[in-house]
Protein backbone atom coordinates (compact mmCIF):
# COMPACT_ATOMS: atom_id res chain seq x y z
CA UNK A 1 0.00 0.00 0.00
CA UNK A 2 3.00 2.50 1.05
CA UNK A 3 4.40 1.39 -2.37
CA UNK A 4 1.34 2.72 -4.32
CA UNK A 5 0.99 6.20 -2.87
CA UNK A 6 4.87 6.93 -2.71
CA UNK A 7 4.49 5.70 -6.76
CA UNK A 8 1.36 8.12 -7.32
CA UNK A 9 2.57 10.94 -5.50
CA UNK A 10 6.03 10.40 -8.19
CA UNK A 11 3.43 10.81 -10.67
CA UNK A 12 1.68 13.55 -9.31
CA UNK A 13 4.76 15.71 -9.02
CA UNK A 14 5.62 14.53 -12.44
CA UNK A 15 2.36 15.71 -13.95
CA UNK A 16 2.61 19.01 -12.42
CA UNK A 17 6.09 20.23 -13.70
CA UNK A 18 7.77 19.70 -10.44
CA UNK A 19 10.54 17.63 -12.07
CA UNK A 20 9.89 18.91 -15.57
CA UNK A 21 12.42 20.60 -17.92
CA UNK A 22 12.50 24.48 -18.62
CA UNK A 23 10.47 24.25 -22.09
CA UNK A 24 12.36 26.11 -24.84
CA UNK A 25 9.27 26.07 -27.27
CA UNK A 26 5.94 28.19 -27.16
CA UNK A 27 2.69 28.13 -29.22
CA UNK A 28 0.85 31.69 -30.15
CA UNK A 29 -2.47 31.40 -32.06
CA UNK A 30 -4.17 34.31 -33.65
CA UNK A 31 -7.31 34.37 -36.25
CA UNK A 32 -9.40 36.75 -38.19
CA UNK A 33 -9.40 39.33 -34.84
CA UNK A 34 -6.40 41.24 -34.43
CA UNK A 35 -5.30 39.56 -31.71
CA UNK A 36 -2.56 37.02 -30.10
CA UNK A 37 -3.43 33.89 -27.85
CA UNK A 38 -0.78 35.73 -25.02
CA UNK A 39 0.40 38.67 -24.47
CA UNK A 40 3.41 37.84 -22.23
CA UNK A 41 6.87 35.18 -23.22
CA UNK A 42 9.06 33.97 -20.23
CA UNK A 43 12.63 32.26 -21.69
CA UNK A 44 13.96 30.18 -19.20
CA UNK A 45 17.97 31.06 -18.70
CA UNK A 46 18.48 27.46 -19.21
CA UNK A 47 17.51 27.83 -22.81
CA UNK A 48 20.31 27.92 -25.82
CA UNK A 49 17.73 28.38 -28.85
CA UNK A 50 14.14 29.39 -28.38
CA UNK A 51 11.52 28.45 -30.93
CA UNK A 52 8.00 30.39 -31.48
CA UNK A 53 5.32 28.62 -33.28
CA UNK A 54 2.66 30.79 -34.99
CA UNK A 55 -0.55 29.16 -35.68
CA UNK A 56 -3.17 31.42 -37.82
CA UNK A 57 -6.09 29.46 -36.79
CA UNK A 58 -9.24 31.82 -38.67
CA UNK A 59 -10.01 31.33 -42.13
CA UNK A 60 -9.13 34.78 -43.72
CA UNK A 61 -6.22 34.99 -46.16
CA UNK A 62 -3.41 36.63 -45.17
CA UNK A 63 -3.32 39.53 -47.78
CA UNK A 64 -6.99 40.38 -45.62
CA UNK A 65 -5.69 39.13 -42.69
CA UNK A 66 -2.52 38.28 -42.58
CA UNK A 67 -0.52 37.80 -38.99
CA UNK A 68 3.16 37.25 -38.60
CA UNK A 69 5.35 37.42 -35.00
CA UNK A 70 8.03 39.83 -35.27
CA UNK A 71 10.50 39.69 -32.06
CA UNK A 72 12.60 42.95 -31.62
CA UNK A 73 14.01 45.29 -28.88
CA UNK A 74 11.21 47.26 -27.50
CA UNK A 75 12.84 50.54 -28.13
CA UNK A 76 12.86 49.64 -32.03
CA UNK A 77 9.51 48.24 -32.06
CA UNK A 78 7.65 50.69 -33.22
CA UNK A 79 10.61 51.75 -36.04
CA UNK A 80 10.45 48.42 -37.29
CA UNK A 81 6.91 48.27 -38.03
CA UNK A 82 7.13 51.82 -39.73
CA UNK A 83 9.67 50.50 -42.24
CA UNK A 84 7.33 47.16 -43.02
CA UNK A 85 4.77 49.23 -43.89
CA UNK A 86 7.34 50.39 -46.47
CA UNK A 87 8.75 47.46 -47.40
CA UNK A 88 5.36 46.25 -48.55
CA UNK A 89 3.04 43.04 -48.68
CA UNK A 90 5.39 41.23 -51.04
CA UNK A 91 8.19 41.06 -48.15
CA UNK A 92 5.69 40.65 -45.92
CA UNK A 93 5.79 43.93 -44.22
CA UNK A 94 9.14 43.49 -43.19
CA UNK A 95 12.39 45.74 -44.01
CA UNK A 96 14.71 43.20 -45.83
CA UNK A 97 18.17 42.45 -43.63
CA UNK A 98 16.84 44.79 -41.12
CA UNK A 99 19.19 43.68 -37.69
CA UNK A 100 16.95 45.24 -35.37
CA UNK A 101 14.61 42.41 -35.91
CA UNK A 102 15.60 39.42 -33.57
CA UNK A 103 13.53 36.86 -35.05
CA UNK A 104 10.33 36.47 -37.28
CA UNK A 105 8.17 34.48 -38.68
CA UNK A 106 6.65 34.36 -42.07
CA UNK A 107 3.02 36.22 -43.33
CA UNK A 108 0.14 33.54 -42.84
CA UNK A 109 -2.83 33.38 -44.03
CA UNK A 110 -5.75 31.28 -41.90
CA UNK A 111 -5.17 28.01 -41.39
CA UNK A 112 -1.17 28.15 -41.93
CA UNK A 113 1.11 27.73 -39.50
CA UNK A 114 5.23 28.82 -39.14
CA UNK A 115 7.55 28.80 -36.35
CA UNK A 116 11.27 30.23 -36.12
CA UNK A 117 14.21 29.06 -33.45
CA UNK A 118 16.30 31.59 -32.56
CA UNK A 119 19.83 32.25 -30.42
CA UNK A 120 18.95 33.05 -27.00
CA UNK A 121 22.18 34.68 -26.32
CA UNK A 122 20.99 37.56 -28.93
CA UNK A 123 18.79 38.71 -25.49
CA UNK A 124 20.01 40.10 -22.31
CA UNK A 125 18.51 39.22 -19.25
CA UNK A 126 16.08 41.63 -17.75
CA UNK A 127 15.54 43.66 -20.78
CA UNK A 128 12.64 43.58 -22.32
CA UNK A 129 11.85 42.67 -25.88
CA UNK A 130 8.38 43.35 -27.93
CA UNK A 131 6.89 40.89 -30.16
CA UNK A 132 4.14 42.07 -33.24
CA UNK A 133 1.96 42.02 -35.92
CA UNK A 134 3.76 43.39 -38.81
CA UNK A 135 0.58 43.69 -40.61
CA UNK A 136 -0.84 47.34 -41.98
CA UNK A 137 -2.51 48.01 -38.47
CA UNK A 138 -2.20 45.34 -36.49
CA UNK A 139 0.61 46.83 -34.37
CA UNK A 140 -1.45 48.79 -31.96
CA UNK A 141 -3.36 45.41 -30.64
CA UNK A 142 -1.30 42.49 -31.37
CA UNK A 143 1.97 43.21 -29.47
CA UNK A 144 3.41 41.50 -26.47
CA UNK A 145 6.22 41.26 -24.05
CA UNK A 146 9.17 38.67 -24.13
CA UNK A 147 11.94 38.57 -21.22
CA UNK A 148 14.53 36.27 -20.56
CA UNK A 149 15.11 34.79 -17.26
Amino acid sequence: MKSTLFAAALFALGSTGAWAADSCTTQIEAGDQMTYSRASIQVPASCKTFTVELIHNGSLPKNVMGHNWVLTRSTDASAVDAAGMNAGEAKGYLPEGDERIIAHTKMLGGGEKDSVTFDTGALEAGKEYTFFCSFPGHFGSMRGVLQRG
